[in-house]
């Protein structure tokens, strides 16, 4: 194998790029010039140090794509000498994430969402305008692709779901330069497409204002539209940080117990007990603890945690600061997905502002405890939200999943017992503390207890994220959004995202419980809710899904990896009446697959990338038609 070194030379912009993130190099180890004998022949000295930045590799990557708008094989060696990492080793990482590139792409890039929840709100309209009158979608070039672009240049590309789905059709805007920017925008037209191509971007940082939805439920939305999302002041007003007052005097093992004793169940979709959870990680001798905090929340028609970050950014501090005080962790990192600028940038004046007020680092409160948080941000990869793929990539590695045992709450991230929990999950501890474990388990029912927001999307006439109690109804749910347009007819509704399944008209009496759900083989999942009526082309939602899972595999293992595509595949074919020995050929290939990536998959995702297909098969009948007409 022949081994060849980078040797192009990084610009100066390039160089100012890692050096923010990491400082001027300080010797040879790490990309300076060569120092002392020490220096030039220890390990020890230097060495050691430089391989622990290793962690720095994505926010270095993201660093130079932001300044430059892609990454050049001169950029690319000048952090491989920053971080002391293998070139092929960084150059997997920067081939594994959607928003990093490696052939050149012009500074301003518009993502236009082409994902379920945007087509039922015309992005199939705005993209074939934008075809017509701009040209096709820019690709994603084989990396390493060497072209010349114009350094004003702009261009439009597809995207996958953009956790907009309640103000559908959405985009992602982000323009490189010295001073880079992003924009997660709402309810955009083609002609608002082409005027940010064209250089145009007003109003880009206006955001609606939020209407708390779900009557007198609200907990978690309480202060959504009412309190001031980036004044510490107003939320103290509000009743902050008096939950981690009271668990200070209450102590570690009281907090757990408080949250064993409220049957809280996680909210990211696997359901687990948190007080079980909590208490594992407390338990573990091996030190430091690490918290993570997930909030890559990229399951298309998920909203809900973008809302809590934007609006209540405070609350999700406190929540992590309690976990931490219980469990005995001294750092946590919020893992961000990459496409909500508006979220990393308010929970990082948090951040900023319960330090600079006490509320975090050392000594907080005066209470002798030690606890910081760090955002890291996504760069567009879904299965990031897995719970050991977050800690791959916060680590500086491609993000793919662990095989399990160990368990993170043996062994996370950096190797040390973590406790991970999800936005959602950690919003509802301040309740728990200052109402109580029983209080708490009372609202809902005996197992799934307290409330759950759901995201409402699709042909609903009010879209948003909704509180209520576990047992409501998905009918009332749906009453509760306004239900569909007159004259519209049901035709399906999607619970628990594209890894949940499609549910008939007939079955909108289903109480929303994980037991409920369960019995009726289905899931809450993220606590997707999106409605489809008759103006819907059910066909291609199905292989949109299709599409979303073979694109997102992150290829580590082969049912998955070949599963995802052979499944995607057939269903094109059933689309464009090219079915292999008849429809019920067809289908039962796609089964065949579908079971045998939910057995032997590594994860979650290859686990549930045959749910809503298999759904759509038997549920709905979708195919039952088209089989009948071959």
């Amino acid at each position: 194998m022949d081994i060849h070194p980078i040797d192009s030379e990084p610009t100066p912009d390039e160089r100012a790029a890692v050096d923010a993130v990491l400082g001027a190099p300080q010797s040879s180890w790490d990309g300076g010039s060569r120092g002392s004998v020490r220096d030039s022949h220890s390990a020890h000295f230097g060495g050691h140090d430089s391989r622990a930045t290793r962690h720095m590799l994505l926010p270095v990557l993201q660093a130079l794509q932001a300044r430059i708008g892609w990454l050049s094989e001169g950029g690319l060696g000048y952090a491989c000498d920053r971080l002391n990492v293998p070139p092929a080793d960084a150059w997997a990482v920067a081939t594994f994430y959607s928003l990093l590139a490696t052939s050149p792409r012009p500074k301003r890039v518009v993502h236009v969402c082409d994902d379920i929840g945007c087509k039922c709100r015309g992005a199939n309209q705005v993209i074939e305008s934008l075809e017509q009158t701009v040209g096709p979608a820019h690709g994603h070039a084989p990396h390493g692709t060497h072209t010349t672009l114009a350094g004003d240049g702009a261009v439009w590309m597809r995207s996958p779901c953009l956790g907009m789905c309640e103000q559908g059709p959405a985009a992602f805007v982000t323009i490189a330069g010295p001073r880079a920017s992003e924009h997660l925008l709402g309810n955009v037209t083609a002609d608002r497409v082409r005027s940010i191509l064209a250089g145009e971007l007003r109003n880009a940082q206006l955001t609606p204002v939020w209407v708390p939805r779900g009557g007198g439920w609200l907990r978690l939305l309480k202060r959504v539209g009412k309190v001031a999302p980036t004044s510490i002041d107003a939320y103290g007003a509000a009743g902050g940080f008096a939950a981690l007052e009271k668990a200070f005097a209450m102590g570690p093992d009281a907090v757990i117990a408080e949250v064993t004793a409220s049957k809280l169940l996680g909210r990211g979709g696997a359901a687990f007990p948190t007080g079980r959870k909590w208490d594992a990680v407390a338990k573990q001798t091996v030190k430091p603890h690490y918290l993570v905090c997930n909030a890559d929340e990229s399951e298309p028609g998920t909203f809900k945690d973008r809302l809590l970050m934007e609006e209540d950014p405070f609350a999700i501090i406190e929540a992590m600061t309690i976990g931490a005080f219980a469990t005995g962790c001294e750092h946590g990192y919020i893992y961000i997905r990459g496409e909500y600028p508006l979220a990393a940038l308010r929970l990082q004046h948090a951040i900023n502002e319960s330090r600079a007020n006490g509320f975090l680092g050392d000594n907080i409160l005066q209470h002798g405890v030690t606890f910081d948080i760090e955002i890291r941000r996504g760069a567009g990869a879904h299965i990031c939200g897995e719970e050991t793929a977050v800690f791959e990539s916060i680590e500086g590695r491609r993000g793919e999943p662990r095989n399990k045992p160990p368990f993170p709450v043996q062994s996370g991230l950096f190797g040390k017992p973590t406790l991970v929990n999800n936005v959602e999950t950690f919003a509802n501890i301040p309740f728990i503390i200052l109402d109580g474990g029983a209080a708490y388990a009372r609202i809902g029912t005996a197992e799934s207890t307290g409330t759950r927001l759901f995201c409402l999307s699709g042909c609903v006439r009010a879209p948003g994220v909704y509180e209520a109690p576990y047992g409501t109804t998905l009918r009332a749910l749906i009453e509760m959004a306004g239900g569909i347009g007159d004259g519209r007819t049901l035709r399906a509704v999607l619970l628990g995202g594209a890894a949940g399944t499609f549910l008939r008209p007939d079955e909108l009496d289903l109480k929303l419980t994980n037991e409920g759900t369960r019995a009726a083989n289905t899931t809450l999942g993220s606590g997707v809710v999106m409605v489809f009526d008759d103006t819907v082309d059910m066909q291609e939602i199905v292989l949109r899904i299709a599409a979303f899972f073979r694109d997102e595999s992150c290829g580590q293992c082969v049912p998955c990896r070949v599963g995802t595509v052979r499944q995607e595949e057939a269903l094109n074919r059933i689309a464009k009446n090219g079915a292999m020995g008849g429809v019920p050929a067809e289908l039962a290939l796609i089964e065949e697959v579908g079971v045998a990536m939910r057995d032997a998959s590594i994860c979650g995702l290859g686990q549930t990338a045959y749910s809503a297909v298999e759904s759509a098969v038997k549920r709905l009948r979708l195919y039952d038609a088209v089989g009948a007409g071959q």
